[in-house]
């Protein structure tokens, strides 16, 4: 029988490269408990002590929850699947199929980055059982403890994205929905911008994802990257300038054979104009924070001007 109780939340820095880009939750309710993210399957000791800090057992774990099947969220699900021998994985449905059979993922993705640093930055990624794999539609409910998850499907990042609505916490788990909050840049007040990598960015889908968790009307959001946060409105109108820049510089690179170096170079523009107005004053571990997502995006950005071409 589950007892009644407050809801607790852990975030997890799974310590992805280095502390503070990527977060895993904890969410327990009563003697039931669910992981919202898994990271890496190097990030699952991480996971699994801090069950262990809430006195809980890898038994009493009832979900594995990925908000979408980029590897820094669910590279580590069937890792941690094979340790909480209980648990039910929930996913988008679109995501449900490359968490059963993850051959097509991992080919991309060692493709990308190359045997050596894929194992470095990942690990083993394993099929897991169908059975006990559940896909989630829009809207979709379940219950934990005497709780319930809501979870929202949000395209703009990734077609196949949803969001976890906690009422009981009063938060969202957004994964990329709501954007790159991360600490390391918070040092002169909020400064948040936008996921656009490579295949699914959608401008106007991405506007509407973000007004969709707004419109929730939570206290918090709890961001993949990284941490839970409470000025939701600061948040949403900064990312809505970053993505009507997106969706402005995705149409002036259609056709253009420097796409990609040409949205880079107006993004790295934009970001340091935008550091500046806040009096964020940027040093080489900031640019090489950045560095990464700056590529990312703009090859996210030339991929969907390239379809539009």
């Amino acid at each position: 029988m589950t007892t009644s109780t407050t809801p607790r939340l852990t975030t997890i820095d799974c310590e992805y490269v280095s502390p503070g880009l990527a977060a895993a939750y904890l969410r327990v309710q009563g003697d039931e408990a669910a992981f919202i993210e898994t990271n890496t399957t190097h990030a699952v000791p991480r996971l699994l002590a801090a069950l262990g800090a809430q006195e809980l057992d890898p038994a009493q774990v009832r979900f594995v929850i990925v908000t979408h099947v980029h590897l820094d969220h669910a590279g580590g699900a069937s890792a941690l699947m094979r340790a909480c021998p209980n648990a039910t994985l929930l996913a988008h449905p679109r995501a449900a199929r490359h968490l059963i059979d993850p051959t097509k993922l991992v080919a991309s993705a060692r493709a990308v980055y190359g045997a050596e640093r894929f194992d470095a930055l990942y690990g083993a990624i394993e099929p897991i059982d169908a059975a006990r794999v559940r896909s989630l539609d829009d809207g979709a409910e379940v219950a934990l403890g005497d709780a319930t998850l809501r979870f929202i499907h949000t395209r703009g990042h990734a077609n196949h994205h949803f969001v976890v609505h906690d009422p009981a916490r009063d938060t969202v788990f957004t994964g990329d929905t709501f954007g790159l909050v991360y600490p390391l840049l918070q040092r002169a007040g909020r400064f948040a911008f936008p996921s656009t990598s490579p295949t699914d960015f959608d401008g106007q889908a991405a506007l509407e994802s973000v007004d969709r968790v707004l419109a929730l009307g939570t206290w918090s959001v709890c961001l993949t990257h990284f941490g839970e946060v409470d000025d939701l409105a600061v948040i949403a109108e900064q990312l809505r300038g970053w993505l009507r820049l997106s969706e402005t510089l995705v149409g002036e690179a259609v056709g253009r054979s420097d796409a990609e170096a040409f949205i880079h170079a107006r993004l790295e523009a934009a970001l340091l104009k935008s550091a500046e107005e806040r009096g964020l004053v940027l040093d080489s571990a900031d640019h090489e924070l950045l560095a990464f997502d700056l590529s990312l995006n703009a090859q996210g950005l030339a991929f969907a001007a390239s379809k539009r071409s």
